[in-house]
């Protein structure tokens, strides 16, 4: 008798305690087993500024090796800069999670009017290409469910940043920034 695959999602987002864990489980079913996927995103504070400092060099490190843009790729930010942004009270911080081994980090800053942006998500490059930063996004617009639009900025020459950014529904604006002759910034927004 011939299997046929079954794949089915189950999404929950829940605050759990005054840190904040939110976990994002995607379970599927298919031929052959089970898929078993857990996003799990940890509200950051000052004791977690040196992991996501080592993260976030080790994340845009290729990045900047190939575009040099040395004053603005975050991997050349300082420990210092990340301790004021997790200071700063219209930003959240949190530390990404895939089946419990720390992957990333993902900004969101509050903006007034019920606007949102992202700056930075990041994903280790052993861990990209799974799907995580999908689900953080899924997760993040659960967790600020009052927003009413959303922006961040890529670098344009990264097809596949722009691609991800496209398919979860962020429109170009229209707006780019030349950083240097290997380098582009393109702008992103998303309305609820």
């Amino acid at each position: 008798m011939k299997q046929t695959p079954n794949v089915g999602e189950h999404l929950s987002c829940t605050k759990l305690t005054e840190h904040v864990l939110y976990i994002l489980s995607l379970t599927s079913i298919s031929i052959g087993g089970m898929y078993l996927m857990e996003v799990s995103l940890y509200k950051a504070d000052l004791k977690d500024v040196v992991t996501i400092h080592e993260m976030k060099v080790k994340a845009f490190m290729p990045l900047l090796e190939k575009y040099q843009d040395f004053e603005t790729s975050p991997a050349n930010e300082t420990v210092e800069r990340i301790i004021t942004q997790i200071n700063q009270s219209f930003t959240d911080y949190f530390i990404i999670h895939h089946l419990d081994v720390a992957v990333g980090g993902i900004r969101v800053v509050k903006k007034d009017n019920q606007n949102y942006s992202i700056s930075p998500i990041f994903i280790l490059p052993e861990h990209q290409g799974k799907g995580i930063a999908q689900k953080v996004f899924t997760m993040v617009e659960q967790i600020y469910d009052d927003a009413k639009s959303w922006k961040l900025g890529t670098i344009l020459q990264e097809k596949g940043n722009c691609y991800l950014y496209e398919k979860i529904g962020y429109k170009k604006t229209g707006v780019t920034k030349a950083i240097n002759d290997k380098m582009t910034m393109v702008f992103y927004e998303k309305h609820i």
